[in-house]
């Protein structure tokens, strides 16, 4: 049987604005983009009766039975979609926890990888990502979005491709608590008809997550404080519901240079370069 690769690519929040909770979940709005950093999916027809799906790679261990691909594989199945079983074995190489949306974005690539087979419609496609997770529709491809407080969806162009240093401490974050600790919110800054917004939200954001992030993990405050430091990034900023704290730089060059300095200070905390896609 042949098989196929899919890069899963990680996603980032170059900002996020967290605009009001109501009773079952927050309202946020966040300008998202792609990084040249993936997991990779491998998937082929198996002739069984059921699914076969294996995790491997440094970031493979106990993610739980449970998870985003065996939730969409059962879905699938539950609706007749597939006529087939497949093998699915993914090389982790996002970190869990980390507010890149690795588990989401491996539920997003199946499902286009199931739409290109022709085996949904794209009213669907839409349908059962939403179903999965609320992000996981924002890895339906790797464009750049804008996510506006109503839930709807822009793609945008023109993102700067900034070199970006990734630097992840050895524990993730749990999104459930941050949320439910967070007492910060904004005003909704992504009006649909105002100009430059783009440009606003980049060098301007914020991530309203943060405050609850760093009272229920100290530690990632003074990462951040540390990072803050360097003169030749452009911004600090954690993406998502953290872990990971993003450093945004004008060239390779000087992300190389942090690299350096940081491994060596951050000696407990996982440190990559990559770049915005």
């Amino acid at each position: 049987m042949r098989t196929y690769k899919i890069n899963s690519r990680a996603k980032i929040n170059l900002n996020l604005n967290v605009i009001r909770k109501s009773k079952k979940f927050h309202l946020i709005e966040s300008l998202v983009c792609f990084i040249n950093l993936s997991d990779k999916i491998y998937i082929s027809e198996l002739n069984s009766k059921y699914h076969r799906v294996k995790f491997i790679g440094k970031f493979s261990k106990n993610i739980s039975k449970k998870n985003t691909i065996t939730k969409l594989l059962g879905l699938l199945d539950k609706n007749n979609v597939l006529k087939k079983k497949y093998k699915i074995s993914v090389k982790k190489e996002i970190p869990p926890q980390s507010g890149m949306g690795g588990g989401s974005m491996n539920a997003a690539n199946l499902l286009n990888y199931f739409y290109k087979k022709k085996f949904i419609t794209m009213k669907e496609l839409k349908k059962y990502s939403l179903k999965i997770g609320s992000d996981v529709i924002l890895g339906l491809n790797n464009r750049p979005k804008i996510l506006y407080k109503d839930g709807s969806i822009k793609e945008i162009r023109d993102i700067k491709k900034y070199h970006i240093l990734i630097v992840k401490p050895f524990f993730g974050c749990s999104t459930k608590r941050i949320y439910s600790l967070n007492k910060t919110f904004s005003k909704s800054e992504f009006n649909k008809t105002k100009k430059n917004i783009v440009k606003n939200a980049i060098l301007n954001g914020k991530n309203d997550l943060e405050k609850s992030a760093f009272k229920l993990y100290p530690a990632l405050k003074k990462i951040k404080n540390l990072l803050n430091q360097n003169k030749e990034a452009n911004f600090v900023r954690m993406t998502g519901s953290g872990s990971a704290i993003i450093m945004y730089f004008n060239s390779n060059k000087f992300a190389k240079n942090a690299l350096k300095i940081y491994k060596r200070k951050l000696n407990n905390c996982l440190c990559i370069i990559t770049k915005i896609i």
